[in-house]
């Protein structure tokens, strides 16, 4: 099997996703100089940290964390486009992966019970064919040991693209977009809402005042990148 694997290597080798270089028979998805290169943030070991910042005086969530900085042409962006219009799923679990690693470290997220991931509206994931963040959220479950809910927290049908709007209309345009069913298996329990990137936050805080129905829970947020 292991011949196998290596003749086909030879004719079919795999490229990184970040600078598109042939990748050793001992990288996976990412060369070790890209890896190296990756701008991580250590919000998991500080407090406050920008993400926790980015919600003063909005929502009061627990703790926030994202692994990395996303930077415009830089890697991350590479990255995260490969995921979510690529169909490179494997970059979620990557990124989950080494996310729930750093978060194990920090001891700032021992009590979490259970993940939520941002939804999609369903025409968008069926045309898209998946979540951008369940891999992610399934790669932070398995290694935090807590279960992973991705049919709680719903998105209606946006109003509008969210990409170039600004602060306050990306506000509205999400203000009443989620909305969440079978609440009860929430009742008490600490939640990591996840996503992708976080650029005003203005997404999270309204998946967190939709969760904010359900009984008695407390929210925390994690998101492969912050934008610097």
């Amino acid at each position: 099997m292991n011949f196998l694997k290596d003749i086909l290597y030879i004719f079919y080798p795999d490229i990184c996703l970040c600078c598109k270089n042939y990748l050793t028979k001992n990288e996976q998805d990412i060369c070790v100089f890209c890896r190296n290169d990756l701008p991580l943030t250590n919000f998991c070991s500080e407090t406050p940290n920008l993400v926790e910042k980015t919600f003063y005086g909005r929502i009061p969530i627990q703790t926030g964390t994202a692994l990395f900085y996303f930077l415009k042409k830089g890697k991350i962006q590479q990255l995260i486009h490969q995921l979510k219009y690529k169909g490179q799923q494997q970059v979620g679990s990557f990124i989950g992966n080494w996310l729930a690693e750093e978060m194990l470290a920090s001891n700032r997220f021992k009590d979490i019970d259970c993940i939520i991931p941002v939804p999609l509206n369903l025409k968008k994931q069926k045309k898209r064919g998946y979540n951008q963040v369940t891999t992610f959220g399934q790669s932070l479950s398995t290694v935090l040991n807590i279960p992973f809910y991705e049919h709680i927290l719903k998105k209606k049908t946006a109003k509008n693209s969210q990409t170039k709007l600004i602060r306050l209309d990306r506000w509205r345009n999400v203000e009443e977009l989620f909305y969440t069913e079978n609440e009860f298996e929430l009742a008490n329990k600490h939640i990591l809402l996840i996503d992708d990137i976080i650029t005003t936050g203005a997404t999270l805080e309204a998946c967190y005042l939709a969760l904010n129905t359900c009984k008695n829970i407390k929210i925390s947020i994690a998101c492969m990148a912050y934008t610097k």
